[in-house]
């Protein structure tokens, strides 16, 4: 017999939760339960306005019934309500960037160990079963050999309303803007691909950092160096067409992938490789050419990952385990990386060292 469903609740309103509290509704394992923001009316509205279940509640704060959490609330303001809820032991499923700097995501990290909580970020790509299938070719020394350099980008243009209104680019709501958000998946690619070894050091290009009048990095370019001789570049914007790319380079062959972040097709993605590939002649082209491959899933990545972490929950609630480290780990390690390029741009585009 399957084990209840996690109940979930939704503390704050903003774009990614409608997403998300889809994703609960269909996710097998798991409910939501209630919605909570600064007033009952707001909650009230989102939940009608996205279809919520006639059982989901309406909070203005949080429902203490729930087991775990979604958090979707501005980047200034996680360390504050994911502490507390740690503290009153609800898992939480938080939303990218983690927190503002490490110093406060080690903060909470401190209260989730503390209180048995699991934690996992909101970085939907991971859960697709693309990455695991690309992982297997990037792992494969005959076809893949080892890794040589990353260039990740992720862009998307935006109307004048979001450039003046949206939480993303309010100093005091989200002051890591483009780099915090779109930069968080270029980042995390890099490090997927170079399983999560951090670079050395880091260095932010002066030439494509643009700021708002408010000081919020609009758009920026970044190197990564490692010891070994890898290399890596993104390239993270929101001032260009929506593009999400992805390639990894190694010895023996290539890996690339033209829509990373959000597959164009909620029940199928793909990946393009190539092999020991060479130049021909000149009007011949190269060869040979990229392989597809083609990956279908049954439910949209977003609902995977509120999947797997409801089953990491349940693990916890019905089995006694203990909180699955992987996930806050890979979080962090994000966090380092970005906080070391916020230094870099910060410092006028000097190389920093990634702190351990």
């Amino acid at each position: 017999m399957a084990p209840p469903p996690i109940k979930f609740g939704i503390l704050g309103c903003a774009g990614i939760a409608r997403k998300v509290s889809r994703a609960i509704i269909l996710s097998p394992n798991s409910t939501l339960q209630s919605v909570g923001s600064r007033s009952i009316e707001k909650a009230a509205n989102f939940a009608k306005q996205n279809g919520f279940p006639e059982s989901a509640k309406v909070y203005g704060s949080y429902d203490p019934e729930v087991d775990a959490v979604y958090l979707p609330l501005p980047t200034s303001m996680h360390a504050e309500w994911a502490v507390r809820a740690a503290r009153a032991k609800k898992h939480l499923l938080l939303e990218k960037p983690v927190a503002l700097n490490v110093q406060e995501f080690d903060l909470i990290l401190d209260e989730c160990e503390s209180n048995g909580v699991q934690i996992m970020d909101g970085t939907m790509w991971m859960h697709h079963p693309r990455t695991a299938e690309t992982k297997e070719f990037l792992s494969d020394p005959s076809l893949f050999g080892e890794l040589k350099s990353v260039h990740s980008c992720f862009t998307f243009g935006v109307s004048d309303d979001f450039l003046a209104n949206d939480i993303r680019v309010k100093p005091e709501l989200d002051a890591l803007g483009a780099l915090g958000d779109t930069g968080w998946y270029c980042i995390r690619s890099i490090l997927w691909a170079a399983d999560y070894e951090l670079p050395k050091t880091v260095l932010a290009s002066p030439t494509t950092t643009i700021f708002n009048s408010a000081g919020v990095i609009l758009a920026c370019t970044a190197s990564l160096q490692w010891q070994d001789g890898k290399s890596a570049t993104f390239y993270c914007s929101f001032l260009e067409d929506i593009k999400m790319d992805l390639t990894a380079i190694g010895t023996k062959g290539t890996v690339h992938l033209k829509d990373f972040v959000v597959p164009l097709e909620e029940n199928k993605a793909c990946f393009y490789t190539t092999e020991k590939s060479g130049s021909c002649e000149l009007q011949r082209g190269m060869g040979p050419k990229p392989n597809e491959h083609i990956v279908t899933t049954e439910l949209p990545q977003e609902t995977l990952m509120v999947s797997e972490f409801s089953r990491l929950v349940g693990c916890l609630k019905f089995e006694g385990a203990k909180p699955e480290k992987m996930w806050p780990i890979l979080s962090r390690k994000t966090q380092l990386v970005l906080d070391a390029v916020k230094v870099s741009i910060d410092r006028g585009h000097q190389i920093v060292e990634v702190a351990v």
